[in-house]
């Protein structure tokens, strides 16, 4: 009897309450690589923003905002940002490392957001949409309380074999303190997925970039030591193999 979808292992979110401080001092632990993603989505995604809004602060929603290292990062730069978030312990770490002291943190179901039709400029769902077993009803609801020409961010890994050997594999080899089930393949989404649901939920997919480790002294040294160092670093690719980052906009009204 072929295997049902019950079968398929569920992804493990429970780690992201247990990690307190670790969100920002842990070099031993994959949130290590979240900070090393945000260092380089963060600046291009606030670039996105100011290409198209200009000048103005927007009202920013970050669904699954973690830690905070996105929706703190935007706050420096004047916009009016909201985190939500199932986590009560990864709210809390968000709050403390606030230095706008001007972020609303919110604890909510990104199914279904505690927030009105079309009350955000900005919604971002980044290293998120692969932690649901329904994605697009993420995107259906970012598109609810999106305004009228408003951006949707988003960040997932792609669904193949060389994704679950580095993405999956990989990780539980070469960092230590890898929960198991953190990741599994079959939540992971082809870049064609999101664009599919994108539009149907009446948002056109814009620019789309693959992301991979830099090779560089620190990704060698976190093979060796299976820590992250401080300087290990993301760039941007071509090859949207592994994860891809990318944007959509709502049509206008």
């Amino acid at each position: 009897m072929a295997p049902s979808a019950r079968a398929l292992p569920a992804v493990n979110n429970d780690v992201y309450s247990t990690l307190g401080a670790r969100w920002y001092d842990a070099a031993d632990d994959p949130v290590a690589l979240l900070r090393a993603e945000s260092r380089l989505r963060n600046p291009w995604l606030a670039a996105h923003i100011a290409r198209t809004f200009g000048n103005e602060p927007c009202s920013v929603l970050d669904i699954g905002c973690g830690g905070g290292f996105l929706t703190n990062y935007l706050a420096t730069l004047g916009h009016r940002v909201t985190g939500l978030d199932e986590a009560a312990d990864s709210l809390e770490v968000a709050a403390r490392h606030d230095g706008s002291g001007a972020v609303t943190y919110d604890r909510g179901d990104a199914l279904k957001l505690p927030y009105d039709d079309a009350c955000f400029d900005v919604v971002c769902a980044m290293d998120f949409l692969e932690h649901v077993e329904d994605p697009e009803r993420v995107v259906s609801e970012a598109a609810r309380v999106l305004k009228p020409a408003g951006l949707f961010f988003f960040h997932t890994f792609n669904r193949n074999w060389l994704s679950w050997l580095v993405i999956i594999k990989g990780v539980e080899w070469f960092v230590k303190n890898t929960p198991q089930d953190m990741h599994v393949l079959h939540l992971f989404l082809k870049p064609k997925e999101v664009a599919a649901m994108c539009k149907r939920q009446g948002l056109v997919t814009g620019q789309v970039l693959g992301s991979r480790p830099k090779l560089s002294g620190a990704f060698f040294e976190m093979l060796l030591k299976r820590e992250v160092p401080a300087d290990f670093a993301f760039v941007f690719s071509e090859s949207t193999t592994l994860g891809f980052t990318g944007y959509a906009r709502k049509l206008p009204a």
